[in-house]
């Protein structure tokens, strides 16, 4: 019994540990970009290889995704004739919840665990430790560049991902469907509102600090050579997922209410 408890105690330990570990290296972060800041070379080589290079998957999301909720919503809305709404259900959904949470969802699994990977390797074969030794800061050169790129890119990834998904649900809706577009359209403009899309955009940009600020640690504090780079990058991906889902819901009530 002592024994078991003592194991569950060491690893309490060990968890507030980490989280300790995990805070300070935030405070790193915000201390040297404000007295530093950034490398403006090595900011945009990284707007283009997670922005650019992550368009493609977040488009195909989000068509796809409103072309599954207009026909989803067809089938339930035409029993009650309803289906001149489904325009503005396939709207709100994608602008509050699945446009935001997919996309991060997306960029976690291809950006963040390629920042985790990135980073866990020049950990390992101890380049980080070189610039060091050279006197330059790594948290300026390797850290802040892929903070602020994410921080810049994620929220335009799910403005594009939402454009996409209204886009995917209307052709779907006109095509296959057989609802009038006009009346699609209409009800977006009638129940659609700004405060729809910048509470979407407020959870884009918490995702993305949540992507980026568990990738940049994996990789920081990886360890252990190969092995400890592919751990790092697998916990990157399933952390900043789960924490996605898990702050969407407390971010939901906040913004849009119970």
């Amino acid at each position: 019994m002592i024994h078991h408890l003592k194991r569950i105690i060491n690893k309490i330990i060990n968890w507030l540990t980490t989280l300790g570990q995990f805070f300070i290296f935030f405070i790193k972060i915000i201390t040297t970009f404000i007295f530093d800041g950034v490398n403006n070379k090595f900011l945009y080589q990284q707007i283009e290889h997670l922005g650019i290079k992550s368009l493609a998957i977040c488009t195909i999301t989000g068509a796809f995704s409103g072309a599954v909720m207009a026909v989803q919503s067809y089938k339930g809305f035409q029993q009650f004739g309803g289906d001149h709404l489904i325009g503005v259900v396939v709207a709100l959904t994608l602008t509050r919840e699945l446009g935001p949470v997919l996309t991060g969802l997306m960029v976690a699994g291809r950006a963040g665990a390629g920042i985790s990977s990135e980073i866990g390797t020049m950990k390992v074969t101890e380049q980080i430790d070189a610039l060091t030794t050279m006197n330059v800061n790594p948290i300026r050169y390797i850290v802040i560049p892929r903070v602020l790129a994410t921080t810049i890119v994620v929220p335009c990834l799910t403005l594009f991902s939402i454009i996409c998904g209204i886009l995917g649900g209307y052709l779907v809706s006109i095509n296959v469907l057989g609802i009038n577009g006009h009346q699609f359209v209409q009800s977006i403009r009638n129940f659609l509102s700004f405060y729809d899309i910048f509470g979407g955009l407020v959870k884009a940009f918490f995702f993305e600090l949540i992507i980026s600020w568990v990738a940049t640690y994996k990789g920081y504090s990886c360890s252990g050579g190969a092995q400890g780079v592919g751990q790092a990058t697998t916990e990157t991906v399933v952390v900043s997922s789960i924490s996605i889902i898990i702050v969407n819901y407390f971010l939901a009530l906040l913004i849009f209410g119970p």
